[in-house]
């Protein structure tokens, strides 16, 4: 018997923490929460930032907003140790808004800076905005992350057509279309679709207890998952022994 517990615990350890090696340096990009959101309502953007040097400590973030549909509103609220600087200016080319409105001028980045992210810790950085165009699935926001030894990491890919992540994946916000009859100048509401009801869930996390607990559940998750599939892999490799 006790060999028999050794062995399913090997085979479920040695699963869990190929699992979690997997699992983890997907949540060491920076990102944006929600992940998603409805089409031409308000929502608060929390960019959440990891340090990912040993030897070296983020100074300055820049987020930069889209061009080809610029959000009209856009306020900050303010992170202590940390200047913020909002650049407004010129679009590339006039867009059409929603309204029928011809746009010219937007925020076109949000600079964080003079404060640190050491290593082994992260910060959020947050943002209010709206409305959020209604004639596209899909913002990205480049985001250019600088160390105290003078790297600089840019996340700026656009996801890949086949699924899969690049190597510095962008910031990036699905937006839904409203069910008729939905308010649309708050948060996703409920009923919309399952993942805008588990992005709200994350925002609040966000509000109440200063971080997002989502990675965390996944994390547990995988490794529920991973420890049954490394029992079941043991009971097979003692019974073939038996046999």
């Amino acid at each position: 018997m006790n060999s028999y517990v050794r062995r399913v615990c090997t085979v479920a350890a040695g699963a869990l923490a190929l699992t979690v090696g997997l699992a983890v340096p997907a949540f060491a990009h920076v990102t944006v929460n929600p992940g998603t959101a409805v089409q031409g309502s308000w929502t608060k953007l929390t960019f959440r930032v990891p340090n990912e040097r040993d030897n070296a400590s983020t100074t300055k973030v820049e987020v930069e907003f889209p061009t080809d549909h610029p959000l009209p509103f856009v306020s900050v609220r303010p992170v202590p140790g940390w200047d913020v600087k909002l650049t407004r200016g010129k679009l590339p080319k006039p867009v059409v808004s929603d309204d029928g409105d011809t746009i010219t001028e937007s925020v076109l980045k949000i600079t964080w800076s003079g404060g640190k992210i050491e290593a082994g810790q992260f910060q959020e950085f947050e943002a209010s905005v709206g409305p959020l165009p209604k004639n596209v699935d899909t913002l990205l926001f480049p985001t250019v992350q600088t160390y105290s030894n003078d790297e600089v990491v840019t996340w700026g890919d656009a996801p890949k057509a086949d699924g899969s992540e690049p190597e510095h994946p962008a910031p990036t916000l699905k937006l839904v279309a409203a069910e008729e009859g939905n308010d649309q100048h708050g948060a996703a509401p409920a009923s919309t679709s399952a993942a805008p009801t588990v992005a709200a869930a994350a925002g609040d996390d966000n509000d109440h207890e200063g971080g997002n607990t989502t990675p965390a559940l996944v994390l547990g998750g995988l490794g529920l998952v991973a420890g049954l599939v490394g029992a079941g892999a043991g009971l097979t490799a003692l019974r073939r022994s038996r046999g």
